[in-house]
């Protein structure tokens, strides 16, 4: 899925697919309907050095398992075999495990940040916020879109 960066006048939008029950299409006035977390995060960036920002925005947690991912209810380690793809308007890709941001196993405060230093991301669009990595190459900027793709059941 593609689409150009937000103009100045529009709000961004950020599509849920994949093994989902409800997937959706997401802004930031949506995002800041959920509890907001905030997290303080300083990390290294391979172009302008080390950042420090606050941002404030849903757990990716949260958001998306209320988008129903399709888990064999039956089978309680199911989740673990999802991988959650995050795309940025720029072309940046992220990959995350579900096990990372589940809290009965990596427990990450990955946040899906609507706000960066107390300014809205609306028209540039969510950001992928993982304050537990040194690196920033993961942050992911102006989301466009989160794939969750359960289709690793088996390796034999």
């Amino acid at each position: 899925m593609s689409r150009s960066p937000a103009s100045a006048d529009t709000t961004a939008e950020l599509a849920l697919t994949g093994d989902l029950t409800r997937p959706a299409r997401l802004t930031v006035p949506d995002l800041l309907a959920w509890p907001q977390h905030e997290a303080d995060v300083s990390f290294e960036c391979a172009t302008s050095g080390t950042q420090h920002h606050r941002f404030t925005g849903p757990l990716l947690h949260d958001v998306l398992s209320a988008a129903g991912p399709v888990f064999d209810p039956a089978r309680r380690k199911d989740r673990l075999r999802f991988l959650i793809a995050v795309s940025g308007a720029d072309g940046h890709h992220a990959l995350l495990s579900w096990a990372e941001i589940d809290p009965d196993f990596g427990r990450a405060p990955v946040l899906l940040a609507a706000t960066v230093d107390g300014a809205l991301l609306d028209r540039a669009g969510a950001q992928l916020v993982l304050p537990q990595d040194r690196c920033g190459a993961r942050h992911i900027s102006g989301i466009d879109a989160i794939r969750v793709d359960g289709g690793y059941a088996s390796w034999a």
